[in-house]
């Protein structure tokens, strides 16, 4: 199946491991143009290698920097522009915030969380607007949780965060549909991340709560990070072009809702 990919151009937030890393990876592997931006130049580094390995045709772009910096956040815009000329895509994806509950989190923890999981978004997409607008095909894609249809016990941020991502998103693709822009997210549910190993390491038996949550999963594993990354592509294609406002689910079945 021809997505439609070959020659676009992409900015990948979050990409130097788990989930936006396999996004990149496979936009790439369809002929897509990169920028990969993250905290850490080496993981950055390496990704691009790989990218420049594939055969696809794709070119990668490193740029190194803090989601919540604004200025990083223009580097990167910035820096995809005078490589590739052009921006046809936004990921918007980043790293959770911390656990705990209620009585975990000063102000200041709050107002943390919300640069970095909202804020980080609206500013990213708001410096690529003009260009996905003058692509005629942008694409808004943001990774978000499973919690912003059923909130996880213990991730208090996240389960208010993200589904203000969820919002904005909505409002903006009824903003942008006439200008030939979708806009959609991405729920994931339990994915092999890092970030899921640093959760249960917390806990008194990590390896017992997993095989708990696995147990509950219909699918009775957690999902692969690529299993992410490609549907992040497909949402990404001409093909998903009438595709828009909506939020995508991934958690091998273990929600019950019906609209889930």
């Amino acid at each position: 199946m021809d997505l439609g990919l070959a020659g676009c151009v992409a900015i990948v937030s979050g990409s130097s491991s788990g989930m936006g890393r396999a996004a990149a990876l496979s936009l790439a592997r369809e002929g897509c143009n990169v920028t990969l931006f993250a905290r850490r130049q080496e993981l950055l580094d390496a990704a691009v290698s790989e990218i420049e390995g594939l055969g696809s045709g794709a070119e990668a772009l490193a740029v190194a920097g803090d989601s919540t910096d604004p200025a990083a956040l223009r580097a990167a815009v910035d820096g995809t522009l005078e490589r590739f000329g052009k921006i046809d895509i936004v990921v918007n994806n980043t790293g959770g915030p911390p656990a705990g509950g209620f009585e975990d989190f000063d102000d200041d923890g709050w107002r943390a969380a919300w640069e970095l999981t909202l804020m980080s978004t609206l500013r990213l997409t708001r410096l690529a607007l003009p260009e996905l607008r003058k692509s005629g095909r942008g694409r808004i894609v943001n990774i978000t949780s499973s919690a912003v249809k059923e909130p996880n016990e213990g991730l208090l941020l996240s389960n208010v965060y993200r589904p203000g991502v969820t919002g904005w998103a909505k409002s903006l693709s009824q903003d942008e549909g006439p200008n030939g822009i979708t806009v959609n997210s991405i729920a994931p549910g339990y994915i092999d991340t890092d970030r899921m190993k640093n959760i249960y390491a917390m806990g008194a038996d990590p390896a017992g709560d997993r095989a708990r949550d696995e147990g509950l999963i219909p699918a009775r594993r957690f999902g692969d990070p690529a299993e992410i990354g490609d549907a992040v592509t497909f949402l990404c294609s001409t093909r998903a072009a009438y595709i828009s406002g909506i939020t995508v689910l991934i958690d091998g079945g273990l929600a019950k809702g019906l609209l889930s």
